[in-house]
């Protein structure tokens, strides 16, 4: 596959960058930069920085659940009902993440494959996801942010 003279070298190498630029922008058109996640939110942080101490420890731990019982258990069913809503209400990739990798349980390479993401982007889509899930779900329960 080298240069065996039949063009001039000028063309075969304008060739060769010509096929390496198609090649790229097939390449990135299936990723998704930084840049462009953050402008589908702005610069909003995914999770409300007061809710963390000067540690980046949590200043309010989630609560741990008492024994079930038939109240929590209805409580339970209503809140699936919910969570499908809220899931539903994403936006496309970050649905298609948390879907894939949070309820059908399969492993982060085959979010990645499935929907062409790097890791980096499958955990900056499922980090805001979770986010906006949890961010939901509470204002739901009624607790305090």
């Amino acid at each position: 596959d080298g240069f065996e003279g039949r063009s001039s070298l000028t063309t075969w190498i304008y060739s060769i960058l010509v096929n390496k630029a198609r090649t790229r922008g097939v390449r990135d058109a299936r990723t998704v930069s930084f840049s462009e996640l953050t402008t589908e939110e702005g610069n909003i942080p995914a999770v409300d920085p007061s809710r963390f101490d000067s540690a980046g420890m949590w200043s309010d731990p989630p609560r741990i659940w008492d024994s079930l019982n038939p109240e929590r258990i209805v409580a339970g069913k209503q809140l699936c009902v919910h969570l499908a809503q809220i899931v539903d209400k994403l936006p496309p990739m970050q649905r298609a993440v948390i879907t894939l990798q949070d309820i059908e349980d399969q492993d982060a390479s085959v979010v990645c494959t499935l929907l062409q993401l790097t890791d980096a982007n499958r955990r900056v889509l499922l980090h805001r996801a979770r986010s906006k899930v949890r961010d939901e779900l509470e204002a739901i329960l009624g607790r305090s942010r």
